[in-house]
C-alpha cells in the first residue's frame, strides 16, 4: 500500500478551479480498486490518497495523471508502507 501525500503550493482559489477535474481523476482510479480513501488535510493545506499498487513506478505513472499535479497545484511524496494489522473487514479488499 502506498500513502500519497499532497501539500498545496498554490492559494485555494486556484486549486478549487481545478477540483471537479480532481475528483473525476479519484472516480477513475476508485473504478479500478486502485484507491482505497481520500481526503482533505485539517487544515486544509493538502490532501492523503491511500493506493494500492505493484510498485511505486505505478503509483508515480498514476499521479502523472492528476489535474493538480500536471497544473503544478501541490506537490506529491509517496509513502510504501506493508500493512501488518488491519480491520478484518478491509482484508478482502487489500489481498486484491
Amino acid at each position: 500500500m502506498y500513502i500519497i501525500d499532497l501539500n498545496y503550493i498554490v492559494p485555494l482559489e486556484e486549486l478549487d478551479a481545478h477540483m471537479t477535474e480532481h475528483v473525476k481523476y479519484l472516480h477513475k482510479y476508485y473504478k479500478q480498486n486502485k484507491f482505497v480513501a481520500s481526503g482533505r488535510k485539517v487544515p486544509r493545506t493538502g490532501g492523503i490518497i491511500l493506493a494500492l499498487a505493484d510498485s511505486q513506478e505505478e503509483v508515480e505513472q498514476i499521479i502523472s495523471e492528476d489535474p493538480f499535479f500536471i497544473h503544478k497545484l501541490a506537490e506529491f511524496t509517496i509513502t510504501e508502507f506493508l500493512t501488518s494489522q488491519m480491520h478484518p473487514d478491509l482484508k478482502p479488499l487489500l489481498k486484491s
